[in-house]
Formats: C-alpha cells, structure tokens, sequence
C-alpha cells in the first residue's frame, strides 16, 4: 500500500520481503540508466523489455507506481514515443527520490 506523508511516498511492504527491497529499488535505479542507454541506441525492445519487467514486478513488492510506470514505459516503447519515456523515466527518478518503505 502506498500514501503520501510530508514529502515522501511511504510503501507498507510485507517484513518477509525486507531482504529483496533495497536491491529491488537499487536495480530500478539501473534501469532509468539502461533506459537512457538505450535510448541513445534507439533501442525500443530493450526499452519495451524494461518496461514490461517493472511493470510486472512494481506491484509484486508492493509499489503500484512502479508497475504503473513500467506499463507507460512499455507502450510508449511499442509506440516509439521517446518524449513519453523520458518523462516516465523522470517519474521514475522522482519516486525513488520519494519513496519510503516501511515493513509490516
């Protein structure tokens, strides 16, 4: 579950989880510059295979915005919508910036 608290975007995740979710937040930071490298290429698979992946994981670890991103990342990749995928990427960077996670 995600709300907004002063600032920060706080993430209820299950405390089972606690082990995985700071290598998953540090592999989405690795995304937002592989997504940037490919970019570069022109490479919309790679982009597309990103998108899809955060997409199907986000929800997973309990960060819906994550998936939602990675959705807008996928189609926008399908589309060859650059501009719609630097902007997702720039909310992606926004969120990890805000983010908080709390266990239960």
């Amino acid at each position: 579950m995600e709300e907004q608290q002063s600032g920060k975007i706080i993430v209820h995740v299950d405390n089972d989880l606690a082990d995985l979710i700071p290598g998953y937040l540090f592999n989405r930071k690795k995304d937002i510059a592989a997504i940037h490298d490919a970019l570069e290429k022109k490479d919309l698979e790679t982009i597309r295979i990103l998108g899809h992946s955060m997409k199907g994981s986000g929800g997973g670890y309990g960060f819906e915005n994550i998936t939602d991103i990675g959705m807008l990342i996928e189609k926008a990749a399908k589309e060859g919508r650059d501009e719609d995928i630097l902007l997702q990427i720039k909310r992606l960077e926004d969120y990890l910036l805000q983010v908080e996670v709390l266990y239960d």
